[in-house]
């Protein structure tokens, strides 16, 4: 067995005087206080080496345990708290042991050894043992202080009075490239002091280099610029430190000395505590800082104090600070999508209900060509010369778009709105047509806009960006209430605000899938005209849902009272950007002449955009020309699909958990026609945490409800797409998901 005389766990990675040097570094930094994170709690979790940990932290390196049983002790806690840990080349376990008492594969921390093939047989069995990776440090031997009486993993004959007559004087470049020859676990290279060592390191194939002077680790990883994994080792010993080395450029930290007293504490336990209050300590910083995920530490939450006097810092750019920059980027409601991006990155291998996209399986390349060459002949069929045509693509083109009259063509044909192209304006998405009505509409601070809740981010999204004040009109089982959106206009007003428009998405609403029926339609046309607001009418799903659809909103309009949302990203596809809004309502000016609400978005839109895309709206063109307007016939098959896909994931829901099962546990869902979402209620906490639990263990992505409620609440709902799944995903994945539902209410029970 080992004889305990390492006075430090640090000092295996050969860093000498580097922890006392690092703690005066972290005793100089502090933290800055940031904005409102999510709602949440912090997510902790990383991805380093091609697995996940939950969070920036590696255990060790153990060069000496500080009791009989150490290692595997410290081995096994670190696993249990989905950390990787460092044992040592002269370890009193078997390598086959250690890699077995844990589902998180362990690393090894090697030497230079004077007979090559040592080294070698060493790396060898490691990876046998399904070890993570392999560390070894530059720089002299002075850190190794062990005798061995019997070593482990080594076949030579012994005892040795000391180990270091097995090894050379240091380790060099030529041990780098030799272990690197000698296995394919991921290679560490620690003392990584300069930045010409990092390249270095780099150019001999190293997977990830450790550094050991928290000053030095900015440059060094300015220098590697994402390529590899940067690590610091010394000084670790608060979660405050571990946010603080990840915003100074690190994406992990060894965690020794803390988890070496630990050991000598309470053994397995005592480890296992040192890592939860390390782990909650980070979680601490961060939501301190207003930080959601890792991925969101950044320089600009550390602040730094002066230096000793003998050592002035080089001047460094000063960063820009979150608090100089609009609220709103601050707003959880802009995370929502680089949330569940990560998330879906993080775990490639998940089925995910998340994605509210057209299924790319009626997409061909070749179509969009066909599409181009339609509108380039309706063009010229029109009168338009080669020069006129050719302007008509490669110039700028009118702001408020080169194809509204098709577009108002295909409005009558397929959707019994007749208005005039005049009143049209083509926008970049329906996502520009939402800015350009709010900015347009709302003047000032009292100005209000209603939303119907839950409520597509996309809204509650602009109108942060442009400091509207937003107010949720909850929806009911059925759809919003004209009674309740009433109620909430008399409110307002009576608080002095002036309510300016409603948003609802009346046909299979993202996110909960509700539609609105016909008596509740006309109530809310009669309402709007009644008390002077407009009506926002987004309805993207309507014609790529089976059965015909009821009328919309703005064909049913007599008094100019529905500003209508349109986007060709689900009928035709998603890349062209191409959206529009019909804007007919009447403009009076001071001298009493009259023009159209479109006229005053399209100067709005000239100060943002200046135009959309000719390229883009001559692909729709040519589509809708193709179909003679009719996209309801042009996504006859699309509208089947999504019926079916819409029916097998409830079919799927229902046999999972039937009735009496889903009664018992407190779980229910609604059951739309069409579209491409619906919602689940849950008996526990539908957050962040939850579905990083839900990817992580079970395989299953879907979406938080919580983003979706501009006025709070959510907390117990699911929103599942199921548009973009095959047959045989929504089978897989539905089954996923009710056992992360079965697990999970149990765990809340």
């Amino acid at each position: 067995m080992p004889e305990q005389t390492a006075d430090s766990p640090e000092h295996s990675v050969g860093e000498g005087g580097a922890s006392a040097a690092n703690r005066e570094a972290f005793e100089r930094r502090g933290l800055r206080q940031g904005g409102r994170g999510t709602s949440g709690p912090p997510d902790t979790t990383v991805k380093i080496l091609g697995r996940v940990w939950s969070a920036p932290l590696i255990v060790g390196p153990l060069s000496a345990p500080a009791r009989p049983g150490g290692e595997l002790a410290v081995v096994r806690a670190a696993g249990a708290a989905q950390l990787p840990c460092v044992v040592g080349a002269f370890a009193e376990r078997t390598f086959a042991e250690l890699g077995s008492a844990t589902d998180v594969p362990p690393w090894l921390r090697t030497y230079a050894f004077r007979d090559h093939s040592t080294g070698r047989q060493l790396a060898a069995r490691a990876e046998d043992a399904g070890f993570g990776a392999v560390l070894l440090a530059l720089g002299s031997r002075d850190d190794v202080r062990l005798k061995v009486a019997a070593p482990a993993n080594l076949a030579q004959a012994g005892p040795w009075s000391d180990v270091r007559d097995l090894l050379d004087a240091r380790a060099d470049w030529a041990d780098v490239d030799r272990l690197r020859a000698a296995t394919t676990l991921p290679l560490l290279v620690a003392g990584v002091h300069t930045t010409t060592d990092a390249q270095r390191a780099v150019d001999s194939g190293a997977d990830g280099i450790v550094v050991t002077s928290l000053d030095a680790l900015p440059g060094i990883a300015e220098a590697v610029a994402g390529r590899c994994p940067v690590l610091l080792s010394g000084g670790i010993r608060r979660g405050a430190d571990v946010l603080t080395a990840v915003a100074s450029g690190a994406d992990a930290v060894f965690a020794g000395r803390p988890v070496l007293h630990g050991l000598r504490a309470g053994g397995r336990a005592g480890v296992a505590e040192v890592l939860d209050v390390l782990v909650r300590e980070l979680g601490d910083a961060m939501t301190f800082t207003g930080t959601a995920t890792v991925a969101d530490i950044g320089p600009g939450l550390v602040r730094t104090g002066p230096r000793p006097a003998d050592a002035a810092p080089p001047p460094v750019a000063r960063p820009l600070r979150r608090t100089e920059l609009h609220a709103s980027v601050s707003d959880p409601v802009l995370d929502t999508m680089t949330f569940l991006n990560e998330i879906t990155t993080r775990y490639p291998e998940a089925i995910s209900f998340a994605p509210g996209r057209p299924y790319d399986g009626f997409f061909d390349s070749e179509q969009i060509f066909t599409h181009l060459r339609r509108y380039l002949n309706h063009l010229a069929e029109q009168g338009s010369s080669p020069q006129q045509v050719r302007t008509a693509m490669y110039q700028y083109g009118p702001t408020a778009g080169l194809i509204r009259e098709i577009i108002a063509d295909s409005l009558r044909a397929d959707e019994n709105i007749d208005v005039p192209a005049e009143s049209i304006v083509v926008t970049v998405g329906a996502q520009e047509a939402m800015l350009l009505v709010l900015r347009a509409l709302i003047t000032g601070p009292d100005d209000v806009l209603l939303v119907s809740s839950p409520c597509y981010v996309g809204i509650t999204g602009a109108a942060r960006l442009l400091d509207i004040a937003v107010t949720p009109v909850e929806e009911r089982e059925d759809g919003v209430s004209c009674a309740d959106l009433e109620a909430a206009i008399r409110n307002e007003r009576a608080r002095g605000r002036r309510p300016r428009a409603f948003y609802v998405v009346p046909d299979h609403s993202n996110p909960s899938g509700t539609t609105m029926g016909p008596r509740a339609r006309a109530e809310l046309l009669e309402l709007a005209a009644r008390h002077g607001i407009l009506i926002l009418e987004d309805s993207p799903y309507r014609l790529v849902s089976p059965g015909p659809p009821l009328p919309t909103l703005k064909s049913q309009d007599r008094t100019h009272s529905v500003v209508h949302l349109g986007s060709f990203s689900k009928t035709v596809f998603p890349g062209a950007r191409v959206g529009f809004v019909i804007a007919d309502q009447p403009v009076v000016d001071a001298s009493g002449r009259t023009g159209l609400l479109a006229d005053d978005l399209s100067k709005i839109k000239s100060m943002v955009t200046v135009n959309t895309s000719s390229l883009s709206q001559a692909a729709v063109a040519g589509t809708l020309l193709a179909a003679d307007g009719k996209v309801s016939e042009l996504n006859k098959a699309a509208s089947a699909y999504y019926g079916d896909a819409m029916r097998a994931t409830l079919r799927e829901l229902d046999a999972h958990l039937p009735a009496e099962r889903r009664e018992a546990l407190g779980v229910r869902w609604n059951e739309p026609t069409g579209g491409f979402f619906l919602t689940l209620r849950v008996p526990f906490r539908a957050d962040n945490a939850a579905l990083i639990r839900s990817a992580q263990d079970f395989g299953v992505i879907w979406t938080p409800m919580t983003y979706f409620h501009p006025g709070g609440g959510g907390l117990h709902g699911i929103r599942l797409s199921t548009s973009y799944l095959t047959p045989a995903q929504i089978k897989e994945g539905a089954a996923r998901l009710v056992r992360f539902i079965e697990s999970e209410s149990a765990r809340t029970t």
